[in-house]
C-alpha cells in the first residue's frame, strides 16, 4: 500500500465508529454555543490513531497540512501526531519548518486534546532553545486555543526545571474568563509543584486570592490535606 494521505484517510474511514463518535461529540462539547461547536468526530480512539500516525509518519508537510485543515477531528489529531513524530526525529532546520507550519495552522488546533498533545511537543520543545516571545503574544490572543497553546507549551520548560515563563503566562491568564484556561493554568502550576513545591507555593501565596476557584483547585490537587485547605480558604 502506498502511504499517502488518500490511503490514510481511507484507513481512518474504515475505523469509524458511529456510537463512539456521538459520545465524543458530547464529551468535547460540539453543540452550538459550546467550545467545540461544529467539530466532527469519527469515533476513533487515540491508540489507534497513534498506530496510524506511525504508519504514515513519512507524509510530506503539504499532505499533513491537508489533514490539519480538515473539519474532522481525528484527521487533525492524526496530523498533529505525525508532526510530533517527525519533529522528534528532525534536524534543526526541519524542526523549524514543522514549528512554523504548526503556528501557521494553529487555528486548526482547536480543541483541548489537540492543544495538550501538541503544544509541549512542538512549540515548547522548539522554544527551549529559541526566543519565547511567541507564547506571550499567544497568551494575549482572543482565541481560547491560542491562549491554551501558550500555557501548555511551557510544560516542556517545566520538565527541564524552568518555571519563570509558566508563572508569567499564568499571571497574564489569571483573570481569563474561560474554564478551559483556568484548568490549563492550574494544571501547569501543579506540574511546577511536582518539581518544586516551594516555587509553586510562592506563586500561590502571591496570587491565590485572585485566582479562579477551578484554577486553584487544579494547582493544589497534589498538596497535603492541610495545605490544600489552607489555599482553598484564601481563594474567591
Amino acid at each position: 500500500m502506498v502511504h499517502d494521505v488518500k490511503n490514510l484517510i481511507k484507513e481512518l474511514s474504515n475505523q469509524a465508529d458511529t456510537k463512539k463518535a456521538l459520545l465524543a461529540q458530547r464529551f468535547f462539547k460540539t453543540a452550538t454555543g459550546q467550545y467545540g461547536a461544529g467539530d466532527i468526530f469519527l469515533g476513533i480512539n487515540v491508540p489507534t490513531l497513534r498506530n496510524i500516525a506511525k504508519k504514515y509518519s513519512g507524509l510530506s508537510l503539504s499532505e499533513i497540512e491537508i489533514l490539519l485543515k480538515n473539519k474532522i477531528h481525528e484527521y487533525r489529531l492524526t496530523a498533529l501526531l505525525i508532526l510530533i513524530i517527525q519533529f522528534k526525529k528532525a534536524d534543526i532546520h526541519s524542526r523549524k519548518k514543522i514549528y512554523k507550519i504548526y503556528l501557521k495552522n494553529s487555528k486548526w488546533v482547536n480543541n483541548w486534546d489537540l492543544v495538550d498533545i501538541s503544544a509541549p511537543n512542538i512549540v515548547g520543545e522548539w522554544l527551549l532553545k529559541n526566543p519565547r516571545e511567541i507564547i506571550y503574544k499567544l497568551s494575549h490572543s482572543k482565541n481560547i486555543w491560542q491562549k491554551r497553546i501558550a500555557v501548555i507549551a511551557t510544560f516542556a520548560f517545566i520538565k527541564h526545571g524552568e518555571f519563570v515563563d509558566t508563572f508569567k503566562i499564568a499571571e497574564i491568564l489569571l483573570r481569563d474568563s474561560h474554564d478551559l484556561i483556568h484548568k490549563a493554568v492550574g494544571w501547569m502550576l501543579r506540574e511546577v509543584g511536582k518539581c518544586d513545591e516551594k516555587s509553586e507555593k510562592e506563586f500561590l501565596d502571591k496570587h491565590c486570592k485572585n485566582m479562579p476557584r477551578t484554577m486553584l483547585r487544579y494547582a493544589i490537587e497534589k498538596f497535603t490535606k492541610k495545605d490544600y485547605q489552607h489555599y482553598l480558604l484564601c481563594s474567591k
